[in-house]
């Protein structure tokens, strides 16, 4: 990152007055929005800014985790993108689940590291206005990736004060953040900078991340329409401690927070400049995004290479381009107003290097695969809604996605020219049983893209076999029927019953750092949240998933288990706020899970507490927050799969691969408003 762009920030940040005039605060949780007669389904909600404000996190990844059911962890270092699961799926860094900021798409197409990478470190958590969360494929305007759900953040247009953050904790944890807001003419210019150093808790080698965020954003809003122009810049590097095998931790040749490779780590970037127009009629958005991924990875040791040791660079550097457009109108008929939008989406990713190397202590000792690749995807859809009573609501979607991708290679047998076309239908109905409570009835299409490496691929770069390819676009289709049942002074609760089937799994591989085809696939499950406010100070949260989850048929000697899937995932929090005082306890429990087709073994649960107290005067903000507060030794992340470590035989070892939860860690932090 330019050292003179962030010059240029905090210039921005503290060298104009503020605001003469201050505005009263008014706080609403999202959870106090019970959406009745405004969501599809009663998985949909949304998250606000205070929401965020008020939970106590360790990674920025981490406020997805308002998204009842789902749980967000890492295997390796803090610059990667990561782990998400949601509705039974490991969804490894983002596959089957959409992401966007503002219209820009998060999830990554034939990635480096993994089909739907979902690297969310480039956003500021301070900066964000709310997130809107779907979960299932019922939503016409959502496309790839949003089998299991999606979220979508929207960012600060004008700030009510500035502020300055400056927060410290221990192995080193440093972070600033620096907002201000000015008028500009008649509209909003907000700038905003985030500077972090961590060190981590690993024994053998520091990580040494250091992540610089940086956000220039311009609004200009008036009764008849909304206009803002973005610019966002992230850069990031990191060494990281990768998952370790269970067998070396228990003979004491290695400690659960050491590794077996210390050259681990890489580097990221991602600068974007976007714009969003919208009008009572149109809304529209356009964006340009430059990434690159640069990662270091060693999951098997020395099984592959037992001299220079198995570890791989995997590199992607990529300009993407899109732009989308929704117009939304009403009609009469059959004696009833019918509400509908039209929508298209447009993407081209120019994919310069998607590469996988040999290398030993981050040293290139040849190249694997290189390949350039073009991706174009175009989308039309529609949906219609109208009110067949004063309670009953009917809501009927269609979208149709077309892809193509030419993959350019350093091998002539794995390049090639692919397209796929779906269409996906959509149907929703609500209807209001009373002021308070309303009940959902969904059902729908989805899908997943595949990487377009495999769908021209006729040779497999390691063995040299010739190998079948994989279709561009995977179809999904999801039911669901639930209930929300809301008061604004007491409670917020939804419940769903739903199931989802998959043409085709996608299922992370353990000595690749990728994940591959897999067989088809059904899930079930319950979900329940419920928010309840005992008083103006205090408040719970209560948030359960229960889900069933198999592959469709069985497969030669393997079983019908999904590996990674999860069968329960619980949270509880309880929050007080009173005059100047803050605090919240928040914990999160993620189930056993097993971690073979067969069923044969399991990773154990997870349980984690995370807390804060804070304490407001004048225009300071004190707060202490404290993760991993009982210091739990469970795992972040478990794989099981063969490895081998110097002495051991060549076949190598099969065995529980695991990342652990971080030690308990104290973090202070005082925030000025001004």
């Amino acid at each position: 990152m330019n050292k003179c762009c962030f010059f240029f920030l905090i210039l921005a940040s503290f060298g104009s007055a503020a605001h003469d005039t201050r505005i009263d605060k008014i706080t609403v949780y999202g959870q106090r929005q019970g959406l009745l007669g405004q969501s599809i389904s009663a998985s949909q909600g949304q998250i606000s800014a205070q929401d965020i404000a008020r939970k106590p996190i360790a990674r920025t990844g981490e406020i997805l985790e308002f998204v009842p059911g789902m749980v967000v962890t890492q295997h390796s270092g803090s610059g990667k993108a990561n782990q998400y699961f949601l509705r039974g799926f490991n969804l490894d860094h983002g596959t089957d689940f959409s992401t966007n900021v503002d219209g820009m798409p998060v999830n990554m197409r034939t990635h480096g590291h993994g089909q739907g990478y979902s690297d969310l470190n480039f956003i500021i958590p301070e900066l964000v206005h709310s997130i809107d969360y779907f979960k299932g494929p019922y939503y016409a305007a959502i496309g790839d990736f949003s089998s299991a759900g999606a979220a979508q953040f929207s960012l600060m247009k004008h700030l009510n004060t500035n502020m300055l953050s400056i927060e410290y904790g221990q192995d080193n944890y440093q972070r600033l953040v620096a907002a201000h807001g000015t008028k500009v003419g008649t509209g909003n210019l907000v700038t905003a900078l985030e500077l972090q150093s961590y060190d981590g808790p690993w024994l053998d080698s520091d990580q040494d991340a250091k992540k610089r965020n940086a956000m220039l954003r311009y609004s200009n809003d008036t009764p008849e329409r909304e206009f803002s122009i973005t610019l966002m810049a992230y850069d990031n590097e990191w060494a990281g401690a990768d998952q370790i095998p269970q067998r070396a931790v228990t003979n004491g040749d290695l400690d659960r927070l050491a590794s077996v490779d210390k050259t681990l780590g890489g580097e990221s970037s991602r600068y974007s400049l976007s714009a969003n127009w919208l009008t009572d009629d149109w809304a529209s958005s356009a964006y340009v995004i430059k990434s690159e991924l640069d990662l270091f990875s060693n999951f098997t040791y020395f099984l592959e290479d037992p001299i220079n040791g198995d570890q791989f660079e995997q590199v992607d550097n990529r300009v993407i381009a899109g732009a989308n457009f929704q117009y939304i109108g009403n009609t009469f008929a059959l004696n009833t107003p019918w509400y509908y939008r039209v929508g298209s989406e447009f993407r081209f990713d120019n994919i310069s290097e998607v590469a996988l190397y040999k290398t030993a202590q981050r040293k290139r000792l040849r190249s694997v695969r290189n390949d350039h690749v073009k991706q174009w995807s175009l989308a039309f859809y529609g949906q219609l809604e109208g009110e067949l009573t004063d309670r009953l609501m009917v809501r009927l979607g269609t979208r149709l996605d077309h892809f193509d991708g030419q993959v350019d290679g350093d091998n002539a047998n794995n390049s090639g020219k692919a397209s796929d076309g779906i269409v996906s239908f959509k149907f929703g109905s609500s209807y209001r049983y009373s002021e308070n409570v309303e009940l959902f009835a969904n059902a729908g299409n989805g899908f997943h893209s595949n990487d377009a490496r495999g769908t021209t691929i006729s040779e497999d770069p390691l063995s040299g076999q010739l190998i079948d390819a994989v279709d561009f676009l995977v179809r999904s289709t999801g039911a669901e029927i639930g209930a929300k049942w809301f008061d604004s002074h007491h409670y917020n609760l939804s419940a769903s019953l739903w199931t989802l089937a998959l043409d085709s799994e996608l299922l992370f591989v353990g000595d690749a750092g990728n994940v591959d085809s897999n067989r088809p696939s059904r899930r079930s499950g319950i979900e329940f949240s419920g928010y309840y406010w005992l008083s103006e100070q205090w408040s719970l949260d209560l948030e359960l998933a229960w889900t069933h989850t198999r592959f469709s048929n069985a497969k030669d000697d393997e079983g019908r288990y999904i590996e990674g899937s999860v069968p329960f995932v619980g949270s509880l929090g309880i929050n007080y706020s009173k005059l100047q005082w803050f605090a919240s306890l928040r914990s999160r429990y993620l189930g056993a899970r097993t971690l073979d087709s067969n069923n044969e073994f399991s990773a154990g649960n997870t349980l984690i507490h995370n807390g804060l107290v804070g304490y407001r005067f004048n225009d300071f903000s004190v707060t202490l927050k404290v993760l991993n507060v009982l210091n739990s030794k469970s795992h972040d992340i478990d794989y099981r799969y063969s490895s081998r470590l110097p002495g051991e035989s060549d076949a190598g070892v099969e065995d529980l691969h695991f990342h652990p939860v971080e030690p308990r860690s104290v973090r202070l932090s005082i925030r000025y408003d001004y």
